[in-house]
């Protein structure tokens, strides 16, 4: 089963180097991996995309946190949480092909970013099912190269039921 592990580091050189090694020195794959810093320049976020059981997660959160540069290891995983990936796509585009090219982008809500006589480069942003979507018709048309960021993700907030307003009795 796929998992999404957000880890909140110290903002320190060699730190994306220990946490890479525990996973190859493990074993474990990283299937992606985003960093970078936050509000706070200090530290980072970093997103990643492991897979494995039960089991192999909670050893990975629990190998992440004996790290000295861990502040916070989550398995977003175990709540509710919102995913984006952003892939370029640079597609040749014929005479022919232009015009479909701008069409599947629209589809998609994607952006043409750059363009030349014979290609579009298109930006999309989304699930990994949308990114996978436009790509599978985008490859008819030839896709000269193709870039992804992997994914970030961030956790829901709780919903709270708002606070019930007293009921207005009405007097006669």
């Amino acid at each position: 089963m796929e998992h999404i592990i957000s880890v909140t580091v110290e903002n320190k050189f060699g730190v994306l180097s220990r946490v890479a090694g525990l996973f190859s020195g493990r074993g474990f794959n990283i299937e992606s991996l985003s960093v970078a810093p936050t509000l706070d320049p200090s530290m980072s976020q970093m997103t990643i995309v492991t897979s494995g059981d039960e089991r192999i997660v909670e050893q990975i959160v629990k190998q992440l946190n004996k790290l000295i540069d861990v502040i916070k290891v989550v398995d977003l995983n175990e709540s509710e949480f919102v995913s984006r990936e952003t892939a370029l796509i640079k597609v040749h585009t014929k005479a022919e092909d232009r015009a479909e090219a701008l069409r599947i982008a629209d589809i998609f809500r994607a952006n043409v970013i750059d363009s030349t006589p014979s290609t579009y480069t298109i930006e999309v942003t989304g699930d990994p099912k949308k990114l996978e979507a436009i790509i599978n018709l985008l490859q008819p048309l030839g896709i000269k190269e193709l870039i992804r960021t992997g994914r970030v993700a961030i956790a829901r907030e709780a919903i709270r039921p708002a606070l019930s307003q007293p009921k207005k009795i009405a007097r006669e």
